[in-house]
């Protein structure tokens, strides 16, 4: 059965092409509020293409993107930020030789006094506090907001990257392969922060390519294979054959997806690659 809720974010008949080589083919996608939903699928799948148009770092080439129902053109990733959509890429593209809560206000730092850079200098206490209480509130262990991310372990620099999105989304938060670079147990706790982040009413989109932690923490599963969408899953329903069958086309031939399906609870489906 489908949510009666509405869905956040849609992409609809998405296309996309570089040169001589189609990236998307039609891709759809939906994600809904406070809800975990995994991209997967194989290399050159088009998950990152699909993910830089729905976060504003290219434009599609056709097809139609919506956010809380309207649709929306993203001119750029800062467009994006401003309609409360963030990104926390796999390279976090964080400042190594800053502290935590100055990486946190990278971009964005608070100011008193006028305009930073003429009148104003850089609020750090506000700016700290700010800090101290973001990091609170997802759970995440940083005692002192004042440490070079340099010296921060790979759990923490992820937290501080995550902890920056959310400070500022109020949307969706894209998040490209958060645990890859991580040991056990920091990966734990980071996926507990992404399901810290969804309970907070966010919706987290997830690209991985693990899927043992995709079915752990994800509430629904979408798969893409050569560029578009061919398959949506409840996670709580479905196994790691599934998913792997689905990405692989093994699973072609079954029931076409409606292109619509709702959150957790949504009956599992998939569609062909041809849409038949």
């Amino acid at each position: 059965m489908a949510s009666a809720r509405e869905p956040l974010l849609t992409a609809h008949g998405v296309v996309k092409r570089f040169g001589h080589v189609q990236a998307l083919q039609g891709a759809d996608f939906t994600a809904y509020p406070g809800e975990v939903v995994a991209l997967i699928g194989d290399n050159g799948a088009g998950k990152s293409t699909l993910v830089n148009v729905l976060s504003g770092v290219i434009a599609p080439d056709g097809g139609e993107v919506r956010l809380d129902g309207a649709p929306v053109r993203f001119s750029g990733p800062m467009e994006a930020q401003r309609h409360g959509v963030e990104t926390v890429y796999q390279d976090l593209s964080l400042a190594p030789d800053l502290d935590a809560a100055a990486n946190l206000y990278l971009g964005r730092e608070l100011v008193r006094g006028g305009l930073l850079g003429r009148l104003g200098v850089l609020d750090r206490p506000a700016m700290r506090r700010q800090a101290v209480k973001a990091f609170a509130e997802l759970g995440v262990e940083l005692k002192d907001v004042t440490a070079a991310v340099t010296t921060l372990s790979g759990g923490q620099r992820q937290s501080v990257a995550v902890a920056r999105a959310v400070a500022f989304a109020n949307k969706v938060i894209f998040m490209d392969e958060p645990t890859a670079a991580l040991g056990v147990v920091q990966r734990a706790r980071v996926l507990e922060t992404v399901r810290r982040v969804a309970d907070q009413g966010l919706c987290v989109v997830l690209i991985s390519h693990n899927m043992p932690e995709v079915l752990s923490v994800a509430d629904r599963v979408e798969v893409l294979r050569l560029g578009r969408r061919v398959a949506s899953f409840t996670a709580a329903d479905t196994t790691i054959e599934e998913l792997v069958g689905a990405m692989t086309g093994s699973l072609d031939g079954a029931a076409p997806a409606n292109g619509a399906l709702g959150p957790a609870g949504a009956t599992k489906s998939t569609e062909s690659e041809d849409g038949r």
